[in-house]
């Protein structure tokens, strides 16, 4: 089945809030990590700095449930854009970088890194099948590969906290994941993190709603005129 997937054109005024509130979100993390706000003492389990990337994608959730307007502001991404931005988790590589220079643990740097990694290459597939074939988006692969990419970042918070300090035997004591609640390491819990998060959830969303239209106009063409 062949899906013509237009996306709606963004106005400018949907691109400028776009930009204020991720300003917002990136200056809030610079403020955060540079006063060391949120800096764990070494003895929590839950690192302190986790806050800051689960409360943005609480907000989103909320606002895309309780305001249609946001919702439609959502949905007018352009679903290829949504899936080419996870070509950016390369980036992961940063965090092997960072262990080889004594700065992050082996226990979250190799989960996280090679989990970033993976899904970047993935998305070059992805993309290739999309192109190929845009009734992709509506099937089953399309959601594993966001289901995937959702999971790493699960597996790297998960990992971040055990790695904190809060069980000595775990980074054999070597650096534990300190360094990523202070500027400029807090940059990724505190503004990538949660930006990835809500463009993958997005992304479902969307797929969801093309799903939705092609069973609605399937459901139209089977009833008699």
């Amino acid at each position: 089945m062949n899906i013509q997937n237009r996306p709606v054109v963004w106005s400018a005024t949907h691109k400028l809030w776009l930009a204020m509130v991720l300003a917002a979100q990136l200056t809030a993390a610079y403020v955060i990590g540079s006063g060391h706000w949120l800096a764990n003492d070494a003895h929590s389990l839950l690192p302190p700095i986790g806050i800051t990337a689960v409360v943005p994608v609480v907000i989103f959730v909320l606002a895309y449930n309780v305001l249609p307007a946001f919702r439609s502001f959502v949905l007018a991404l352009d679903i290829r854009l949504l899936t080419a931005v996870q070509l950016w988790r390369v980036v992961g590589l940063a965090f092997l970088l960072l262990y080889a220079l004594e700065i992050l643990p082996a226990s979250f740097a190799w989960p996280a890194g090679i989990g970033d990694v993976a899904v970047g290459i993935s998305a070059i597939y992805v993309l290739s099948r999309m192109n190929n074939d845009p009734a992709y988006v509506t099937g089953n692969g399309y959601a594993a590969f966001h289901a995937m990419g959702l999971l790493d970042f699960a597996v790297a918070i998960g990992t971040a906290g055990l790695a904190a300090g809060g069980f000595p035997g775990l980074t054999s004591n070597g650096p534990t994941t300190a360094a990523m609640d202070v500027w400029p390491l807090n940059i990724f819990p505190s503004f990538i993190v949660p930006v990835f998060i809500i463009l993958q959830l997005t992304a479902l969303l969307k797929a969801r709603q093309m799903r939705r239209a092609i069973a609605g106009k399937a459901q139209s063409a089977s009833q008699p005129a």
